[in-house]
């Protein structure tokens, strides 16, 4: 990262701001310095399905990178101020050729974000609605959890339509289930940004 960072424009987006679009050229490698990107497509009914959720020290359009004509798979859109370092397909080459080990650590990268990916169509194509609200509480906790005396607390990366398009399901659907994994006190949310696991093994149960 610092070798890169040198090479990098520093720009600061604001929240809605959208940095690509699906199905548009796009040759360049952006790296979050704070705040939060959400990556999404399109369904073939024209609803939105989010994919990935990237925090600060993460990346994408990596894949652009070793692509002649590069054009995004994904749409990728601001969640809140964030500061975002874009680095050129040419001054990645140089770096690449400098630094030639980067590039298996962006593979190992984007190895895990086909695992990712992938379980996601599962939980999507498989799972019922419970057990996909299951498996988005136990993913955003991994990512986003911090352990305190009250239990594992998630600061919310999306609002409920968000949520709703995580998971497949509509953000009314959202809202009518969540309250059923408080009700028995799996979770407890507070307001609409913040959610505390409070038992794991309730949550696993809806999972398969």
């Amino acid at each position: 990262m610092n070798k890169i960072a040198i090479t990098m424009s520093h720009l600061i987006f604001n929240k809605g701001d959208v940095l690509c679009t699906e199905g548009e050229k796009s040759s360049n490698l952006f790296i979050l310095s704070s705040g939060a990107v959400k990556l999404s497509k399109l369904t073939s009914e024209g609803k939105e399905q989010i994919v990935h959720i990237l925090k600060e020290g993460e990346f994408f359009g990596e894949s652009n990178l070793f692509e002649d004509n590069p054009i995004s798979n994904f749409s990728a859109t601001v969640l809140e101020k964030t500061t975002i370092c874009i680095m050129s397909k040419e001054n990645f080459d140089e770096v690449l050729a400098k630094n030639p080990s980067i590039s298996l650590k962006i593979i190992n990268q984007l190895s895990k974000r086909l695992v990712e990916a992938e379980n996601i169509a599962i939980n999507l194509a498989t799972n019922d609605i419970h057990s996909r609200i299951a498996n988005m509480i136990l993913d955003f906790s991994e990512k986003y959890g911090v352990k305190s005396n009250e239990g594992v607390i998630i600061k919310l990366p999306v609002n409920r339509e968000g949520m709703g398009n995580y998971c497949g399901i509509t953000r009314e659907t959202i809202s009518r289930k969540l309250p059923m994994f408080e009700e028995i006190g799996a979770i407890k949310l507070k307001g609409n940004k913040t959610l505390i696991v409070k038992d794991f093994d309730k949550i696993k149960e809806f999972t398969y």
